[in-house]
């Protein structure tokens, strides 16, 4: 609490606004069957009916506050319902890749040689595939449960974690305190888990927060290519898809979901960048 505070204390107003956004979006994330006032699935009227406060609106008990989807699925519930499974699918992912990514990098940069010049020739190898052509090639043999599309995606965010671990690990490795743990006898893993990472921590968490972003927008990019996460799963990405020909017509509701999936992005964003200034030690100008 008293972090969170200090934090209020010393951000700057766009950090505030990011931090607004990302809380609202959590707290709709863990309580979507509170919020929500229909079911997931739960056809609740006609198709594409207009917003609550629009003259043509249909009367609900409760309100269909933003309208109804292609199905006459409330889109607020689906929206609460799509905030919880993206982000927490997205969330699983990126620490799966941060796991092992991170792993791997500290191992290369701490043991060198042949285990350097092994990992980091695999990870050549799966960098130079395009990563969307990658995911969808493999998604396409192996199917699109949500266990194969966070594997999948980890897998090609990981080679990117390795990267950056690597280079941050290597920096920190010939330090002379890593050195001198050496010397005291201390084994791999400790001088991985007590010298490397906590020096290593401040750029991997705001990293961490990048790659979010990214996993983020690319679950909802397959999940629009309808490789994703799979109806009748509400999944932001899969709901602009599933409106699209709303468009044709005049009617605004595939941009509901698009706007969500790009304000989360956006205040993310704020927070890293915030995070990233405040870690880089520059001072704010008078």
């Amino acid at each position: 609490m008293d972090k969170a505070i200090k934090f209020l204390k010393h951000a700057n107003w766009s950090a505030r606004l990011g931090l607004a956004v990302i809380v609202i979006n959590v707290v709709c994330a863990l309580f979507a069957p509170w919020v929500a006032p229909y079911g997931e699935t739960e056809i609740v009227g006609d198709v594409w009916e207009p917003v609550m406060w629009s003259a043509e609106a249909v009367p609900h008990d409760p309100p269909v506050i933003l309208g109804t989807d292609q199905l006459g699925r409330d889109l607020f519930s689906r929206l609460m319902y799509g905030a919880r499974n993206t982000i927490a699918v997205a969330l699983v992912t990126t620490a799966l890749s941060f796991g092992v990514g991170a792993l791997l990098g500290f191992l290369a940069a701490t043991m060198k040689g042949w285990v350097d010049t092994l990992l980091s020739r695999v990870t050549d190898i799966l960098m130079a595939f395009p990563t969307l052509i990658f995911a969808l090639v493999v998604l396409s043999v192996m199917g699109t449960s949500t266990t194969v599309l966070i594997v999948v995606i980890a897998l090609i965010d990981a080679t990117r974690v390795y990267r950056i671990s690597r280079a941050v690990a290597m920096d920190i490795e010939v330090m002379e305190y890593v050195e001198s743990a050496r010397l005291r006898g201390e084994g791999l893993w400790w001088v991985m888990k007590d010298e490397i990472l906590p020096n290593a921590l401040s750029p991997l968490v705001a990293e961490f927060g990048l790659r979010f972003c990214f996993v983020f927008l690319f679950i909802s990019a397959l999940s629009f290519l309808g490789l994703g996460l799979q109806p009748p799963t509400a999944d932001w990405g899969s709901m602009v898809r599933e409106n699209a020909a709303a468009i044709s017509f005049g009617i605004l509701t595939p941009l509901i979901p698009a706007g969500a999936i790009a304000l989360l992005t956006v205040g993310l964003n704020l927070v890293v960048d915030w995070f990233l200034h405040k870690a880089s030690g520059i001072k704010d100008l008078p």
